[in-house]
């Protein structure tokens, strides 16, 4: 999956415009980052990408990218 279809998954998972995220984006600077949308990315990394995070893996993100990363 390329880049531009995770942040599609990424801004329909926080209710965001097509095209308003970016790699650089950081997530204090989404008013959606709170715990329901965490909580959703756990599932989402784990239902989509197979991927097991935990709570503090995700309270150290700081930007899209960093959560990119996770989905590789």
């Amino acid at each position: 999956m390329e880049a531009k279809e995770k942040l599609e998954k990424l801004e329909e998972m926080f209710e965001l415009d097509e095209g308003t995220l970016s790699e650089d984006t950081l997530l204090d600077d989404i008013e959606e980052w709170d715990s329901m949308s965490k909580l959703s990315l756990i599932v989402l990394l784990d239902d989509d990408f197979g991927k097991k995070v935990t709570g503090e893996q995700i309270n150290g993100l700081v930007k899209i990218k960093d959560i990119l990363k996770l989905m590789e």
